[in-house]
């Protein structure tokens, strides 16, 4: 899939904020971070703390919030006497200098619409006057605003369709897109209830995706809910669809989920959960999900495909093929079911 990321990347960008290890004043916290920058491909970090301080390695196996894909010198572009970038230099930087080096990592099976997104770790200005120039190449699962959000496991043996567990539900955003996890009892755009897995084999057609989902998510629905009557509350079913792209690299995982009537092309916040409190424990593969997702004060770089949810949707008459389950389109869904 190398020359087709060629032209995927080539259409993609990174947010206006690129990642940042805070290395602050010298002493006990700035060895801390001194950890991550001695990283290495295949190595994944963690950090709990807003300034990302406490950066350290971790078993990818564990939670973790980067996992390095390579590294990056750019003294030949940038010596020591260069000021140090500003948010669009940073991103012409990470799209050159960490785009293939993931995309090889990935050896070429890099979904770009899926839940892992290109970003850097990169210098802060102390570190940058000293001259330090390596960047940390690495791969994120982010949330619509750029915040990070834990990962279970390599990227390279996850799938790595764009799905949220059963029982998270997403903001409702500005411009009518969809935000990050947060808790149910806030106003929301979506409440995740399910997922379907897709068969292996040749891509499958949106039109086939739509009639497979919307026969599995009433089912999904129906046990998540209780049989709840769905349209006596303004609520209906809908779901998100696989891109072929996506396919071609073995993500196979759609979302199914609940959301109000939208008012034309609106979605419409609503409050609480339908979630039958007498049904079975949700299972979830990655619990810390199923929160909302904390502020930092040094953002961790939206993927480099994070610009997707803010055109509206191609075709208003088709469900949402953007590989984000909290970001199905710009517009209200119109492909749904009603569970009635």
């Amino acid at each position: 899939m190398a020359g087709a990321f060629v032209g995927a990347f080539s259409l993609l960008m990174l947010s206006a904020f690129t990642s940042v290890l805070a290395g602050g004043p010298l002493g006990s916290k700035r060895e801390l971070v001194n950890a991550a920058y001695q990283a290495v491909a295949g190595e994944c970090l963690n950090w709990e703390k807003a300034d990302l301080s406490d950066a350290q390695k971790v078993d990818c196996t564990a939670a973790h919030k980067f996992e390095v894909t390579g590294t990056a010198d750019i003294t030949a572009a940038y010596p020591k006497e260069a000021p140090f970038p500003n948010a669009e230099a940073w991103e012409k930087i990470a799209q050159e200098n960490c785009a293939q080096a993931s995309t090889t990592y990935m050896s070429g099976k890099l979904d770009p619409k899926g839940k892992y997104g290109v970003s850097t770790l990169n210098p802060d200005q102390n570190r940058w006057s000293s001259g330090y120039r390596q960047l940390r190449c690495g791969l994120q699962v982010t949330a619509p605003s750029g915040a990070a959000l834990p990962s279970f496991g390599s990227a390279k043996t996850q799938d790595q369709s764009a799905v949220y567990d059963p029982g998270v539900c997403v903001a409702l955003a500005e411009n009518n897109t969809v935000g990050d996890p947060i808790e149910c009892a806030k106003p929301h755009a979506f409440e995740i209830v399910g997922e379907v897995q897709h068969p292996e084999g040749p891509f499958v057609a949106l039109e086939a995706q739509d009639a497979l989902m919307s026969e599995k998510c009433a089912a999904i629905s129906a046990e998540y809910t209780g049989g709840a009557d769905l349209k006596a509350k303004g609520l209906l079913v809908t779901w998100d669809t696989r891109a072929e792209e996506s396919w071609a690299v073995g993500s196979r995982k759609a979302n199914c989920k609940i959301g109000a009537v939208p008012q034309g092309n609106n979605l419409v916040a609503w409050e609480g959960t339908v979630r039958n409190p007498n049904g079975a424990p949700l299972t979830t593969s990655n619990p810390p999900q199923t929160t909302s997702v904390r502020p930092q004060d040094e953002p961790t770089g939206a993927p480099l495909h994070s610009g997707e949810s803010s055109a509206p949707a191609p075709d208003s008459n088709k469900p949402s093929d953007s590989g984000k389950p909290d970001k199905p389109s710009s517009s209200a869904p119109t492909t749904t079911t009603e569970n009635r």
